[in-house]
């Protein structure tokens, strides 16, 4: 059947405000089709989405637990005119209802769309949900293309016959004419019809547990449709087809989340030099900012009249930084430490901000920061009293649930608790509130003793969060070290479970508490999705002890450094899988322990594909021993990467300065190269903030850089006097994210 050319169902919606702002008709059903009951479920993975204050209405299809696919042409701002939608979060406000087939009940979920990924080949986009959704199955996408004669079933939330914007969900049934490369005509079973606000619907195949998504509502004439023109009787339209978008969609909500500053959908990168001269005042410390895509630099710092505090001498401010999405809207939040801040005259009791991420970047939305100290606030901090030393904000771990919660730990290694000095503390932020977590707390593991420091270290993924006390006395071993593991549950008083602890006097543990092992250190914690598993449940811990003794051939190697990695199950349980270190020349692991290495001193750890089978490839594991010594050169330093998964000697790779691997200045003395570390799904950071450079470096190794048999990749380096970075600073590079 041949068509004039068909009317694009956003471009009208567009003119027509409402269109499919509220739950309501499906496709077919949208005109003449029944209206799927609030019990029905058999379409629950359709979604209503709402543009702005109903400004324009779409419907969607959950792919993914936190993703819809829908029309690029439901986001388009003149559809009419081309499907053009830039990548990153919506310009307008966007809301999405899934599984609620009633628009006035309460089942399924309603979610906030905070980034847009779209084809550039049909009327497609992907869509991420600010929180997964939990309660409704995503629909498969098909795997052979619609045929001529088909039938399939579009569900909608569009207008009706008889409604302008109907509170129930409708379907109908359409018959393919003629499937093209990206496309199909279909035309409506008898007067059914797709009407506005049906624009990005599914049309499935099959039903129930057997439903596959074949395509996506796209064009249509709306014939019968609320609004058209009595004569206007055709039932025809265009769909987007989705057969062979699946590797595509895996790909998209498989990947690592970038960290995307101003929101555009490219990545961005924060270096800091907390040592770093601010308004003529030393070692005030600030931050720099690298937009992706030639998008400009920018400078925090404490002067800035939306960053509170002021640059004052010794402050470090960046000392630590960690980042996460903590406000939902689609933009990273940028969590930074200061731990050597004086609250009034409380030297270096520390502080916390969370600097928010928005269009223009970082502090330029209408919520700049959420700021966190001792003794204001709610919850934990209101009640806790700043201390001379409390160093809070000294490390700090980010990232979101399992369940979808933002949250941010920061520990407070030198928190006096139950009268013991220095013994520490962890606060766990989320959402509205925040509560404390020590060695006294309730399930705890150890005991509060003087130089703990526990809130030394912590680190943390989806499903769980570490706590290092590296100073803790295991029997009469002083700075032995422990850790303690929680998860993310809350217990009915609030706190987040704690489920083990561990040391080296546990016969689970390998080797032994010894004085100065400072077992805990450092720490990295990553998801792992074991065989057999539906997502990655469990979760692959290393553990640092850079004080840790080594016999080698009968010679003793004093603070050479080890890790010991374990896996954690989804129940909270453990079990230790390797122990890395170095040995000898011979050795399967590269590199030769030697007195004062201090292996194991900074950790860092990523799966690069969470949502998949984790494996070799995938669990990756960077580890920095600041002392090495590399030829004449004391304490150069070095980089040692892993699998935090099979034999450390098959999949282990060195990197020195001026190996060929991506860092190109010759070691030097003092450099020591492995103390700033960072993964990310695509680059391992290195930084060298003591040299040779007179501000400091950082480089962004790809990953094939680092992995071995990986072959070398070109490398971007970051460094002030260059790429439009000041030519100013002291220790850029000392952290970064």
């Amino acid at each position: 059947m041949t068509y004039a050319r068909p009317v694009r169902l956003a471009a009208l919606a567009a003119t027509l405000t409402l269109g499919s702002a509220v739950l309501a008709a499906g496709p077919a059903a949208a005109v003449t089709g029944p209206a799927v009951s609030a019990a029905d479920n058999t379409y629950a993975y359709t979604a209503q989405i709402t543009v702005g204050d109903h400004d324009r209405g779409c419907s969607g299809v959950l792919v993914d637990r936190e993703w819809l696919l829908t029309a690029a042409s439901c986001f388009a701002a003149d559809p009419a005119a081309g499907l053009s939608v830039p990548a990153g979060k919506p310009a307008t406000k966007t809301t999405a209802v899934i599984g609620r087939s009633d628009l006035t009940g309460t089942a399924g979920a309603a979610r906030q769309i905070v980034e847009l990924v779209p084809r550039t080949d049909r009327d497609a986009v992907l869509a991420r949900l600010n929180r997964p959704v939990t309660n409704v199955a995503p629909v498969a996408l098909a795997t052979t293309a619609p045929t001529t004669g088909e039938s399939l079933t579009l569900a909608g939330y569009g207008r009706t016959a008889t409604e302008w914007a109907p509170l129930s969900l409708h379907t109908g049934t359409f018959t393919v004419d003629a499937p093209a490369a990206t496309t199909a005509s279909v035309t409506g079973t008898g007067s059914t019809a797709a009407c506005m606000g049906d624009t990005g619907g599914p049309l499935v195949r099959g039903t129930a547990g057997t439903a596959q998504l074949a395509a996506l509502a796209s064009q249509s004439y709306q014939g019968g449709c609320y609004g058209i023109d009595a004569t206007e009787t055709r039932t025809g339209g265009v769909v987007t087809r989705v057969d062979d978008l699946a590797s595509w969609v895996s790909a998209t909500t498989g990947a690592v989340r970038v960290t995307d500053f101003n929101c555009d959908g490219v990545e961005d990168i924060a270096i800091s030099d907390p040592r770093a001269t601010v308004g003529g005042v030393g070692a005030a410390g600030l931050i720099r900012i690298v937009y992706g895509g030639g998008k400009g630099i920018a400078e925090i710092n404490q002067n800035l009249d939306w960053v509170p505090g002021a640059a004052e001498a010794s402050d470090w401010f960046g000392e630590s930084l960690a980042t996460v999405d903590y406000d939902e809207d689609g933009c990273t939040d940028l969590a930074v430490g200061t731990p050597a801040e004086d609250l009034g005259n409380t030297a270096d009791a520390g502080m916390l901000d969370v600097l928010h991420g928005a269009a223009g970047g970082l502090g330029t939305g209408a919520v700049k920061n959420t700021h966190f100290e001792e003794g204001s606030g709610n919850g934990s901090l209101a009640t806790a009293v700043a201390q001379a030393g409390d160093r809070f904000g000294d490390s700090i771990a980010a990232g979101v649930t399992a369940a979808g919660e933002p949250f941010v730990v920061s520990g407070a290694p030198g928190e006096s608790v139950s009268g013991q000095a220095k013994a520490g503390a962890a606060f766990y932020l989320h959402g509205a509130t925040n509560v404390i977590v020590h060695q006294d707390s309730t399930d705890v593991p150890g005991a509060p003793e003087p130089n703990d420091g526990f809130g030394g270290a912590v680190s943390a993924d989806r499903n769980f969060f570490a706590v290092g006390a590296p100073g803790e006395t295991i029997g009469a071993d002083g700075g032995a070290g422990n850790l303690a593991v929680f998860s993310h549950t809350l217990t009915a008083a609030g706190l987040p479970t704690p489920r083990f602890g561990l040391d080296q006097d546990l016969d689970t543990v390998a080797g032994g508490a010894e004085a100065g092992d400072q077992f805990g250190y450092s720490l990295a914690l990553a998801p792992y999705r074991p065989s057999g598993a539906t997502s990655a449940t469990d979760s692959i811990l290393a553990v640092g002890s850079p004080g840790e003794d080594l016999d080698i051939d009968g010679v003793a190697k004093a603070d050479a450094g080890n890790i010991l990695t374990f896996r954690i199950t989804a129940a909270g349980a453990y079990t230790q899988l390797n122990g890395l270190s170095q040995g000898t020349a011979d050795d399967d692991v590269a590199g030769t322990a030697e007195a004062g290495d201090r292996m194991g001193a900074a950790l860092t750890a990523i799966n690069t594909a969470p949502r998949a089978l984790s494996t070799t490839a995938t669990m990756k594991l960077a580890v920095g021993t600041p002392n090495e010594a590399i030829g004449t050169a004391a304490n150069a330093g070095a980089v040692h990467t892993f699998s935090l998964l099979g034999a450390p000697g098959a999949n282990d790779r060195w990197l020195e300065a001026g190996d060929g691997d991506g860092i190109p200045t010759a070691p030097g003395a003092d450099q020591q190269l492995g103390t700033s570390i960072h993964y990310t799904g695509t680059k391992l950071y290195v930084g060298l903030p003591l040299g040779p450079s007179t501000y400091g470096t950082l480089y962004a190794l790809p990953l094939s850089n680092v992995t071995a048999g990986g072959t070398i990749a070109p490398v971007t380096t970051y460094q002030p006097g260059a790429g439009g970075l000041p030519a100013a600073g002291d220790r850029f590079g000392y952290a970064a994210r």
